[in-house]
């Protein structure tokens, strides 16, 4: 295939310079693994790909959608007008699949890229032959003008609202730079290429259409339809200014000069600055990875209905060039608890009781119990689908849409949600009348299940096991069910469910403990799994018990590599399928936990300072880590790695502190 994006041209004698620097260094010209091994990683791969490293990808968000933007300034994944929406840009999983770039024209390598401090806002420094430009991108968000038409909402709305914009624009620093504007959608996915015609071409107005969707571009460039694609280009000089807006927001509109578009941009960068100044982040050597990641969290939240979504994508591989390919841009209720403990420990209540409401809302099986997972306006039918007129990300397919993980039975999810309750009902002081059913109903559910083998936490599509995670998450259904029931009034409830408890807890210590007292994954194998530091995370035994300690050490010693934990061996796992995956973060990041809770503050702060220099270099984390060649894997960013990071860090600082006052 011949890629969309512009080819790479490289300044003048920037062959001869990378060979004299080299060559002054002792290495061979073109060694990479010699050049990176003296940088601190060795990546294994010998040919480049056209797609850029998933670490590379800057996040931005209007809390309704996401955007990657590639460091070449090319938008390469934005599906509107919601998270789960057919993308209009896809180059990320297929280079023809829509991609939209303003840059300088014939350079693609930024000389800087940041975020403005404390928001969602990009800012990519640019040095040509000739002079500087600042790009500043961004899903605006502003003042909200009534009720929301694009995605209506079912939560109270906010004084601010998405703007249903993509704004950019770029200003002249020094000399004079050519800009140049390609945007070129492909409606569903990239199976149909944009049809454009000139709404105002004097006032540089264009419509984008297919599949259904229609888009407006508008500029101050002069711009020129070619074929699916609409172009731009001009000439700036020092102090000059340019902007192009992309609009799928009622009635298509968009900021009419170079003055409202950055006008809609300061008012996303004051809506982020005043929402993270109502975020509770210590004043700690690790507060910059806390404040992305808390961004990064309420990024990924769907303001209209309060979800979640686990990850932005679909289909990035957790093997490359593999099938470990899942879409993630829906609610996992096992996620609510590692989002309460985030949201409460941040002091961010709105978002956890607007988390809560959603849980509320949403409807249980026909048996009372809930799904595993639901879209983010509460639907049930996820039903996946393969696109093979996709290449994947790196060759990696299928590329699915849609997660047949939905139907799977996962006992998991019962503690997960109970969890959540709890911790919300004690920090708000009361419970709402509204989540007492969810109580009862899924705490009968567990208790009639908790026997029966599933596919447990890590949603494997081998046969069903008895899961000691799975048991382990039954118990805490039954736990926090029991001190709901005491805080509700209803003693019989509590005795009948803490009886439960109590048998569980029996169980799993007489079939789930190897002899050498470490939890074993599920009761038919002594493998490991790094779903059991969940047993240390909620107290299922007490921090000081044997057991504890030897889960904790099996796992570091046996469950990792170069010192990054796996989920589990692949070869010794039916998961039902076949490669070999990276280290999981959200394992190293509850190891820290785990460490830190068995009082081992100091290992446990080695390792996160560890995990914490391997985020990408906007301090965003994807689901996996490859520690052979330093790559980011799976779907990006992730909210489960974004929760732990935040989990991890408040143990940590909560130590240090008490260890102060001692």
């Amino acid at each position: 295939m011949t890629s969309t994006k512009p080819d790479s041209t490289e300044p003048a004698g920037g062959a001869e310079t990378a060979a004299a620097i080299a060559g002054a260094s002792g290495l061979v010209v073109g060694s990479v693994p010699d050049i990176r091994a003296a940088s601190g990683w060795v990546r294994q791969s010998a040919v480049r790909s056209p797609f850029p490293p998933i670490e590379d990808y800057a996040f931005l968000s209007n809390c309704h959608t996401g955007a990657l933007v590639a460091s070449d300034g090319s938008i390469d994944w934005l599906c509107v007008p919601r998270f789960d929406s057919p993308s209009i840009f896809g180059s990320l999983l297929d280079r023809e699949a829509g991609m939209f770039r303003l840059g300088p024209y014939g350079i693609n390598h930024p000389t800087a890229r940041d975020y403005e401090p404390g928001t969602n806002v990009l800012i990519t420094t640019w040095r040509t032959l000739t002079g500087w430009i600042l790009v500043r991108d961004a899903l605006t968000i502003g003042p909200a003008n009534g009720p929301d038409q694009v995605t209506p909402h079912t939560r109270p709305p906010y004084d601010d609202d998405a703007d249903h914009l993509f704004v950019r624009t770029v200003e002249c620093l020094e000399g004079h730079v050519d800009v140049e504007m390609i945007c070129e959608p492909a409606f569903d996915y990239g199976r149909t290429p944009a049809t454009w015609t000139f709404v105002d071409e004097k006032q540089h107005v264009a419509d984008g259409s297919g599949a259904g969707t229609t888009v407006r571009l508008r500029s101050d460039m002069a711009m020129g339809i070619e074929g699916n694609r609409i172009r731009g280009r001009r000439r700036l000089k020092r102090g000059q200014t340019a902007y192009c807006v992309l609009s799928w927001a009622d009635q298509l509109a968009t900021p009419a000069s170079c003055d409202e578009a950055m006008a809609c941009i300061e008012n996303t960068t004051a809506y982020w600055r005043n929402w993270l100044a109502g975020a509770r982040i210590p004043d700690h050597r690790w507060r910059d990875a806390l404040q992305r990641s808390a961004i990064t969290v309420k990024g990924l939240t769907y303001m209209p209905t309060g979800a979640t979504v686990a990850a932005l994508t679909t289909s990035l591989p957790e093997t490359p060039h593999g099938e470990r390919n899942w879409d993630y841009r829906f609610t996992w209720m096992r996620d609510s608890s590692f989002t309460m403990q985030a949201l409460h420990y941040l002091n961010l209540d709105w978002e956890a009781d607007e988390f809560m409401q959603f849980v509320a809302d949403i409807d249980t099986n026909h048996d009372g119990t809930l799904q595993i997972m639901y879209g983010i306006d509460g639907r049930r039918d996820l039903t996946e689908k393969t696109r093979d007129d996709l290449s994947g990300y790196g060759g990696a397919r299928p590329v699915r849409v849609g997660n047949s993980a939905f139907g799977q039975k996962q006992n998991d999810v019962f503690g997960a949600v109970l969890d959540s309750v709890l911790l919300h009902t004690r920090r708000s002081q009361r419970m709402p009348r509204r989540l007492w059913p969810i109580v009862t109903s899924q705490a009968d559910a567990a208790a009639k299940v908790w026997k029966h083998p599933d596919q447990g936490i890590w949603e494997a599509r081998g046969d069903p096991q008895h899961y000691v995670s799975s048991k382990l998450m039954c118990w805490i259904a039954m736990d926090r069910a029991a001190r709901l029931a005491e805080i509700r009034g209803h003693p019989d409830a509590k005795k009948r469910w803490a009886g439960v408890a109590k048998e569980i807890h029996d169980d799993i210590l007489a079939n789930g403990v190897r002899e050498d007292g470490v939890l074993r994954q599920h009761y038919g194998t002594d493998a490991l799994d790094a779903s059991t530091l969940l047993a240390v995370l909620y107290n299922f035994l007490p921090p000081s018990d044997e057991r504890m300690h030897n889960t904790v050490e099996a796992i570091a010693k046996d469950l990792t590599e170069d010192g990054f934990v796996l989920r589990y061996r692949t070869e010794e796992t039916d998961d039902g399928l076949s490669g070999k995956e990276g280290s999981f973060l959200i394992c190293s990041f509850w190891l820290v936990s785990a460490l830190t809770a068995t009082g081992q503050v100091e290992r446990g702060v080695e390792m996160m300072e560890r995990l914490l220099k391997v985020g990408s270099p906007l301090n965003l984390f994807a689901e996996e880590f490859q520690v052979r060649t330093g790559r980011h894997l799976g779907n990006f960013p992730q909210a489960f790695s974004h929760l732990a990071l935040i989990q991890a860090a408040s143990r940590i600082i909560l130590a240090e502190r008490l260890a102060e006052v001692a």
